[in-house]
């Protein structure tokens, strides 16, 4: 719910709850323009509360001179919002000290008004002070020192699975680095000899060997390949990729139609739109090698065959590498290079085909400008990302009975308050009987006798006045009237 809808309705019910007393008098009566002035107040202090809670809580003393103890009561709720809005303890008990002083003069004007004894003004003002005043915002402080230590412990909690992430993370890399060391250790320098050897063998195939020269000269092309993937593979697997700076441009794309070409391969390349020199390291890595796979099953399958290499270059970047029809008999292969290429290009948001096409052999690559998943996407697994951070409504839940249930009992005082009053005003009897009024004595019945019987009655035209109903004759109402010392000084007889 929106913060200043919720100021509006708790305002809008303690405004109406304090002009209940115009309908029900409950204590002394109180004249109508004070019940609506203090329930303007009462509803005022509410806003008030949330951006100026010293004030706020200044403020509520005066509705302490009005009487209107309806009025009063969710003043205990106006406290508690301010204790828990005020971070320095200093500032609140200066306020609650500031009121309290003010809420002792306000009562002793009002005791005085009334005419109460001293006792009466102690216990009031000790209720008032302990019950309407320090033990809301004792409450509102204790949960308000909670909530900056709650959002400290979720950023905590925030940070500690963020560095959990970059742990995991860091010690994968440190385990595809010690991988990729093995692999060159082990396999790098093999390769390195066996294309030395094959180039060797080519030359000696030349001379000695005609017919066997096409076989060795592919035995030095296949070991050579392999090396180049291998430093691939371990780029990928080190902490860094050793990939070429200019890997899928236009000039990289070039050289490798220009080495096909070399090798007796008749190729054609298509190039439109602009280069991509300035695109994304992944999608240059990915249309160098999608070329490059194609080339290279062009030259193990269909060496004879005419191929065109066409790159377009816009929106998105299309590749495709298209062969004919080749005089050799097409080999078995077994797909994982295609495999391979189908799983990176999915990998940044691409798709892939490779298949037959007019006789010959098509692979076909339609890649995104700008790749938006990481090219590890899959390798990071549960921890790729940290989870979101806890919220303030999980972490309250199981402290519902510490300052939870704290906060709830800042405002029985004042529900309490409010139900006794109401009980009071309810099941009061605000009538008597022509023998009870007789009974009433001049200058000896004290106000109390009558009010705990018969209630405070409705509040007459005459000041210190109440008007009770005739029990069974709705024609007339009896008037009882005290002075300032709550002694009964005149009482009459009056027709509705």
């Amino acid at each position: 719910m929106n913060v200043r809808l919720r100021d509006g309705l708790w305002a809008v019910c303690a405004f109406l709850l304090a002009l209940v007393t115009l309908v029900t008098p409950l204590g002394r009566p109180v004249e109508w323009w004070l019940v609506v002035a203090s329930a303007v107040w009462a509803g005022a202090l509410v806003p008030v509360s949330a951006r100026w809670p010293r004030t706020a809580i200044l403020l509520t003393a005066p509705l302490q001179a009005a009487g209107n103890l309806l009025a009063i009561a969710p003043t205990s709720l106006v406290i508690f919002r301010a204790g828990r809005s005020l971070r320095s303890p200093r500032q609140l008990w200066a306020a609650v000290t500031g009121t309290a002083v003010l809420l002792a003069g306000f009562g002793a004007l009002h005791t005085w008004r009334a005419g109460d004894g001293l006792t009466e003004f102690v216990l009031e003002t000790a209720f008032t002070v302990l019950f309407l005043l320090v033990f809301p915002a004792v409450a509102g402080a204790l949960v308000g020192r909670r909530k900056p230590l709650t959002q400290v412990l979720m950023e905590r909690n925030d940070y500690l699975e963020h560095a959990r992430v970059l742990t995991a993370s860091t010690a994968r890399s440190d385990t595809r680095a010690h991988i990729a060391s093995e692999m060159h250790d082990m396999l790098s320098h093999r390769l390195s000899q066996l294309t030395a050897h094959a180039g060797v063998l080519e030359r000696s195939a030349a001379e000695q060997a005609p017919e066997l020269r096409e076989q060795v000269e592919l035995i030095r092309k296949t070991s050579a390949v392999a090396m180049e993937e291998l430093r691939e593979i371990l780029g990928v697997l080190g902490s860094s990729v050793d990939a070429d700076a200019d890997a899928g441009t236009r000039a990289d794309v070039e050289r490798l139609v220009a080495a096909s070409t070399a090798a007796g391969v008749s190729v054609h390349l298509d190039w439109s739109g602009d280069d991509l020199a300035d695109a994304d390291t992944r999608l240059r890595r990915a249309v160098h090698r999608v070329v490059r796979e194609a080339l290279t099953n062009v030259h193990k399958h269909a060496p004879s065959a005419r191929t065109r290499v066409s790159v377009h270059a816009g929106d998105r970047v299309h590749v495709e590498v298209v062969n004919g029809r080749s005089s050799e008999p097409r080999g078995g292969g077994t797909r994982r290079g295609l495999i391979g290429l189908e799983e990176r290009v999915a990998l940044i948001g691409g798709t892939f085909d490779a298949g037959p096409f007019a006789g010959g052999f098509r692979v076909a690559a339609d890649l995104p400008s700008h790749p938006v998943v990481q090219e590890e996407a899959g390798a990071a697994g549960a921890v790729a990302e940290a989870p979101p951070p806890i919220t303030a409504e999980i972490l309250t839940v199981p402290r519902a009975v510490g300052s939870g249930c704290l906060a709830t009992l800042s405002v029985v005082p004042a529900l309490g308050t409010v139900l006794v009053l109401l009980v009071i005003a309810i099941f009061s009897r605000g009538e008597m009987t022509q023998q009870e009024f007789d009974a009433f004595q001049v200058s000896v019945v004290h106000e109390e006798e009558v009010t705990e019987t018969h209630g405070f009655g409705v509040p007459s035209d005459h000041a210190g006045c109440f008007r009770y109903h005739v029990r069974d004759d709705s024609s007339r109402d009896f008037e009882l009237c005290f002075d300032r010392k709550a002694v009964l000084v005149a009482k009459r007889e009056l027709a509705r």
